[in-house]
Parts: C-alpha cells; structure tokens; sequence
C-alpha cells in the first residue's frame, strides 16, 4: 500500500500512514498514540479487547519511536485533531527509540545538543517552512526580471574585504581563507556582462560575538546589478523584493505563525521610508535623549537601531527604515563616493540591520586609490583586475536569511538556523 500523508487522510478509507511517536497515553482498555509526519499528526486509537496483538507493541512503544500503520480513518468530533481517528489494523515498528534526552522546557543550549529531535516538533518545521517560502519568493521575484543565480567560491586566496574576521585554513602548500561574503565574485560577474545576478549561499565570520543575532556561519543571500543610476536603484528593487517576499509568507503561513508564534506578519507598503544617518541622530536625541558616542560617530549602534523602530513607527508608521549617509572609514572602501560620502545605505527592520547595500566604484584608479587607502592594494590586487579592462556601473546588497527568519517570527537566531554555529558550538 502506498504511504498517505497525515493532512491527506480522508474518513472512511484504509490507509498507511507512517511517522514518529509524539504522544503515547496506555491505558487498561485503550491505548492512544499521536503519530506526526511531516504534514501533521493524528490520533491512533487502539482497542486492546478488539486487538489484543496490539497489547505487546504498545508496551513496548516509546515517544520517538518511529511506525508504520495500516488502519481505517474514522469520524470522531470529540478527537482534537481534526475530528478524526486513526483505527489500526496493523502496526509495525520500524525504530524503536531510546528515553528522549531532555524535558520538553529544556534550556535552548541542551536542545541544540540535539538539534534533530528539537526539530520534529510543528513550531521548529515552522521555521523552515517559512524560510523556503521567503527565499522561493525572493528568487522567483528576481527571475522574472532576469537575473541569473551563481555560486561563488567560497575557499578564497585572500581576505574578502580587510584581513581581520576571517578563517584561515591549510590549502595544500599554502593559506587561504573562508568567504566573508561573495561580494568580490558578484562584482567579477558584472565585470563579465551578466549585469544582473543573485546567490544563495554560506557566509563566514570569525567573529567571537555572543549576541543573539550572530553567528560565525549563516546563508546569505546577496544579489548584484549593472547598469544603475544610483544607489538608490538598489534600494528600490530590494524594498520591492521584501514587500513581494513576505507577501507570499503572508498569504501561505500567517495564521500558523500566529497561532504558533504568536507573531503577525505585517506586509510593508512601498515606498520604503528613508533618513540621513545624521538626520536619524538628531531625531533620536530629540525625541528619545538618546546620545551618540563619541566612538560611533558615523555609524549605527545596537541601541540606535532598536529606537530606530520606535522613531520609523511613530513617523512613517512602517518597521522598515533605510539609513544612508555613513561615514567613509565605516564603509567598505570599495564604495562609491560622492563628496566624500560613500553611496549605499543600511536597512533596517523590527529595530536590526538586515542589509548593507551600495553602489560600487567601477573605475579603476579610482578603486585602487581606495584600496590603497586602507593598506590593502597588494591584497586585493586579483580584485581590483576585475576591473581594469571596463566595468559598468553597478551596486548590490546582501541579507542573512536566518536572520530574517528570527525577526519575522521573533525567535533566537540559534533556533532560526538548522544547525547555529557560534564560537562555543561547532556540533551537531
């Protein structure tokens, strides 16, 4: 008989289903199980007196275990899942598993310990159902508008962008390094003529950061495009992305999310609100008493984000705020400059920097005058080829998926990627 997903099973028919133990209550007369596959759960209800070869495999079941079972879907209104029961006509043991490992209020750090059993549960599927439709809905938006997925290398012979924060690994005879971003390669494609592209992939930070947004691996999803105007291009197609992406989440996961995070997704409206970093400053100490450092002027601080939130609801009644004009020691040098102000932004969203965007310095000279500046001429002379022979005008932006799954559904960043690695964790 073929297997039929739980959310399938239709009353008044035979079936196999096939999943994992959930819940087991044993009692005299009758024993009930929940199975739960990967689209959803069912009650299994045993009659010992009717199946008395079902006595022995009861006993023996453990919460976790996984089955196969050929029954009959009856009608039952009394039956909290959905009405309806399963009635065994066989069951068969597939695994048998050991007493699960820790308690269902068990600390986030003891349940990463066992990643693969936290992950059975509904509420951690949620997540990545979730993460599948935000990044199906960003890819599909950016194909129909032509742009070409890539992969990019991510074993480099040189730091991505300054030396510092990266991971140095043994290559044969020699050094090389984990990609701290794809933003190099992406640059090399406009240099090629493909003038619009996206990728997908992991990004690595050598950071020793204990926050609750950070990681040392994470999925990045970055994109590039030729052929801009200004910054503010870029700025446009990744408000539009947004709002289109969590659109499809909206309409396929809002009401699981809240019912299971208790979390709305809120679609944003176009346009984007946009503030001067300066401007944003004053705003803040206006309204909250909120002073910059000394040691941040020109950049954002984890506090100024988050009263960035309040400030963006209260005036434009939106959770997203592009902040633009940084200072130039605070950007990457290869930026594009305009009086000395480098052409990009930061987006931020429920009060967090998901994105730095720019547009990029395709002139030669000028992006070796800049690179020499910070001392890294030599380092990233491979880099600065790219675009010796011409290059287009161009910009891009990149965003941690994970990232924006713990904002959209107000969770840990260790809980919104399948595996978290961190400075103290490297297993599972």
């Amino acid at each position: 008989m073929k297997r039929t997903l739980v959310r399938s099973i239709t009353a008044n028919r035979s079936v196999l289903v096939q999943g994992f133990i959930e819940h087991k209550r044993n009692m005299r007369n009758m024993a009930f199980l929940t199975l739960r596959d990967r689209s959803g759960s069912v009650q299994v209800t045993i009659e010992k007196q009717a199946h008395p070869e079902f006595t022995e495999i009861v006993e023996r079941l453990t919460v976790g275990s996984v089955v196969s079972i050929i029954g009959e879907i009856a009608e039952n209104p009394q039956v909290k899942q959905g009405g309806r029961e399963l009635l065994p006509e066989a069951i068969t043991i597939e695994s048998l598993a050991a007493p699960l490992p820790f308690a269902q209020n068990a600390n986030l750090d003891t349940r990463l310990d066992y990643r693969w059993i936290d992950l059975r549960k509904e509420k951690a599927r949620l997540i990545f159902s979730v993460q599948t439709a935000l990044t199906q809905a960003m890819r599909n938006f950016l194909l129909e508008r032509g742009f070409l997925e890539i992969h990019t290398p991510k074993l480099i012979a040189a730091a991505s962008e300054s030396g510092s924060d990266v991971f140095e690994v043994d290559y044969f005879d020699r050094k090389a390094y984990l990609a701290q971003s794809p933003q190099f390669y992406k640059q090399m494609a406009m240099a090629a003529g493909f003038e619009r592209i996206f990728e997908t992939g992991p990004v690595f930070r050598a950071e020793k950061s204990y926050t609750s947004r950070h990681t040392t691996e994470f999925t990045g999803f970055d994109l590039e495009m030729s052929y801009i105007s200004s910054f503010e291009d870029v700025m446009t197609l990744e408000a539009e992305m947004l709002s289109y992406a969590l659109d499809i989440v909206q309409k396929e996961h809002s009401e699981s999310i809240e019912r299971l995070y208790g979390t709305r997704v809120v679609v944003p409206k176009l346009p984007f609100p946009v503030i001067r970093l300066k401007d944003l400053y004053i705003e803040l100490e206006r309204r909250y008493g909120y002073r910059l450092p000394e040691s941040e002027q020109g950049d954002t601080t984890t506090e100024a984000e988050q009263l960035a939130l309040r400030f963006s609801k209260e005036e434009f009644g939106h959770e997203f705020l592009f902040v633009t004009d940084f200072a130039a020691e605070k950007r990457a040098f290869y930026h594009m400059r305009k009086d000395g102000v480098p052409q990009g932004y930061d987006l931020l969203w429920r009060g967090v920097e998901i994105t730095t965007g720019a547009q990029r310095e395709h002139r030669y000279d000028v992006l070796c005058k800049q690179a020499e500046e910070r001392g890294l001429g030599q380092d990233v002379k491979f880099y600065t080829e790219f675009f010796r022979y011409g290059c287009p005008p161009h910009g891009g932006f990149g965003l941690g998926l994970d990232r924006l799954t713990m904002l959209l559904l107000g969770i840990n960043i260790k809980e919104a990627m399948f595996l978290f690695r961190g400075p103290n964790r490297l297993t599972p």
